[in-house]
């Protein structure tokens, strides 16, 4: 069949679009670092005509055409009145209508305005993933596929019974109630009840797929679209690539959740359900139901001897315990993950998403919030600076006043009455312009505070979040100034000295042999050595030219007191032509220089 090469961003070797002579047209991904992780070859160009075509018919035709998918596109723009919806409005439908993949990206973009305008990421928050359920016949085969044919039934049954109606279902999973049998796990009572999240069959091959056709087109955006490259598609491809790699793989999620169990294992405010790892796989999650609400329905507040102010306090406590303690943070805490226990705590579902944060991150996020208290901007800009990675051409001051035209009208205000984190939010807009490239983890904790807010006006109508965030940083520089954890710190930098002192000797002693050797060569790297170069080499001839025009200048004088021959102009013809010689080449030289000037 007839082959084309494309060339592709990034310095790639060229993408191959094979047409076999059949109505099927295979597109082949070269067996690159990513085609290894996952989203390795478009086997099959009818997804990729599917989203050519939709995002034409949304009024993105001419993109398709500048990247090269024109001869993909088989539905024109036919229906849709481009000039009735502004272009965010109109991708956000595309993303839609191209499923639960597009969606997922949309609501990634929607934590990133950063990387994408305004108008977009204000847009895609209103992506919302949701999905019609699969009969629970059409589930029954990931379950076939962890428990076998008998899961259901027999001695070997794992459940007593599992109700076919699904309590949530989203794009990647459905959620289902369940009684264990006694005999399923060991110490498990008979009876117990269960939530099982269930991955849709299929969904996986769904995702490598479209991830594929993803990296593809993000590598056509930058290769012939310049004002897109600036947004690095390819980078955020591979950010959503990671995000979904993890989400998808319940074995994590199971992981995630041990990992709270233990941090909370002390604190009786908050509840973590068991998982139940004997019965969990990467596709089959058994989790312990929670006897609790979740915060976004209207009864979780109305529960008979229920404290909202016990509740919120736990709430917040349980989050910034995990942003300024742990470390480890969930990661999409709405009010639909949040339940409100009889007793006034709070437990924690969906543990698909979280953020880790380093202690140089965690120290970053208390002093930001001890900034924005004192209205400090400089030490605002400093700390993101400090973070993103080194950046010759900030300019910390301009960066500063522009934090401040951003920051300073809203803190006049009441800050019960303003979204802190909508706030920090835009903060990144300002760093984005100002070059520097925020760490992703601080991009999904700005998100979570917007969503902790969101929460905390549930229970609240005048929460303010910035009181409690400070009480946490000042728990946190306390926390740096306590023995156990100073005399770690001294322990690690007696280490490290410690290191450096053993190497330093047979460092010195490799440098100094290096030295020595006969072959050694000293370089020295200038900025702009060719200019240097060519200045020291104009100089020198110039040194030498008027060298030479002294000589001849001292020539013609010395040759007027010994030949008194023939005379030009009362000259001797000899002094005549020395002083002519020198004349010339110092019209030549002032030329010259004149020049290159």
């Amino acid at each position: 069949g007839q082959k084309t090469r494309r060339s592709c961003a990034r310095n790639t070797t060229p993408t191959k679009i094979e047409r076999p002579s059949g109505p099927q047209v295979t597109a082949v991904r070269r067996p690159t670092r990513r085609a290894r992780r996952g989203g390795s070859a478009l086997r099959n160009a009818a997804r990729l005509r599917t989203i050519a075509s939709v995002f034409a018919r949304y009024g993105f035709q001419n993109v398709a055409e500048k990247i090269r998918l024109g001869r993909f596109i088989v539905e024109r723009l036919s229906g849709i009145d481009a000039d009735q919806f502004t272009p965010a409005e109109r991708m956000r439908m595309a993303f839609e209508e191209l499923g639960p993949t597009f969606v997922k990206l949309g609501q990634l973009l929607a934590t990133r305005p950063d990387l994408i305008p305004e108008e977009f990421v204000e847009e895609f928050k209103r992506l919302h993933d949701q999905v019609s359920a699969l009969p629970f016949d059409q589930m029954r085969s990931t379950l076939e596929q962890q428990y076998g044919r008998d899961f259901d039934k027999g001695d070997g049954s794992v459940f007593q019974e599992i109700d076919p109606n699904p309590i949530g279902a989203a794009s990647i999973a459905q959620v289902y109630r369940a009684v264990l049998k006694s005999s399923a796990v060991g110490g498990a009572a008979s009876g117990t009840k269960v939530v099982l999240k269930i991955q849709r069959p299929g969904i996986s091959e769904v995702i490598r797929n479209d991830i594929g056709v993803l990296y593809f087109l993000a590598e056509q955006l930058a290769a012939f679209v310049p004002e897109a490259a600036v947004f690095n598609p390819v980078g955020i491809v591979d950010e959503f690539f990671k995000t979904l790699e993890l989400e998808t793989n319940f074995n994590v999620e199971a992981n995630n959740i041990k990992r709270f169990q233990q941090n909370f294992r002390d604190d009786a405010t908050v509840k973590i359900p068991h998982v139940y790892l004997e019965l969990s796989g990467p596709k089959v999650l058994v989790l312990e139901a929670l006897q609790g609400v979740a915060l976004s329905q209207p009864s979780a507040l109305s529960q008979a001897g229920l404290n909202r102010d016990d509740v919120m306090r736990a709430g917040i406590r349980c989050y910034f315990k995990q942003v300024f303690v742990h470390g480890l943070f969930h990661g999409d805490l709405h009010a639909g993950n949040l339940f409100v226990m009889p007793d006034s705590t709070v437990g924690l579902i969906d543990f698909g998403i979280v953020g880790r944060l380093n202690a140089r991150v965690r120290d970053a996020i208390a002093n930001m919030f001890v900034a924005l208290y004192s209205e400090d901007y400089e030490r605002l800009a400093y700390e993101y600076v400090d973070l993103a990675p080194f950046n010759e051409q900030i300019d910390v001051d301009e960066f500063a006043k522009d934090l401040q035209d951003l920051l300073a009208p809203h803190f006049g205000l009441n800050l019960k009455s303003v979204n802190l984190g909508r706030l920090l939010m835009s903060t990144t807009v300002v760093a984005a312009k100002h070059r520097l490239v925020l760490p992703g983890e601080l991009m999904l904790f700005f998100k979570s505070i917007v969503t902790v807010e969101g929460m905390g006006r549930i229970i609240r109508s005048d929460f303010d979040l910035l009181p409690h965030a400070l009480e946490f940083a000042d728990e946190l520089v306390r926390a740096k100034l306590d023995t156990e954890r100073f005399k770690g710190d001294a322990l690690g930098f007696g280490r490290d000295s410690a290191m450096l002192l053993r190497t330093l000797p047979r460092q010195l002693r490799q440098f100094v042999r290096r030295v020595n050797h006969p072959d050694f060569a000293f370089r020295l790297s200038l900025v702009e050595l060719e200019e240097v170069k060519k200045s020291l080499e104009t100089s020198s001839n110039l040194v030498f030219l008027g060298l030479v025009i002294a000589g001849l200048m001292l020539s013609g004088s010395a040759t007027m007191f010994i030949d008194r021959g023939h005379l030009i102009l009362g000259i001797p013809l000899l002094s005549a032509i020395f002083y002519g010689l020198a004349g010339a080449l110092g019209l030549a030289a002032f030329r010259n220089y004149i020049k290159k000037s």
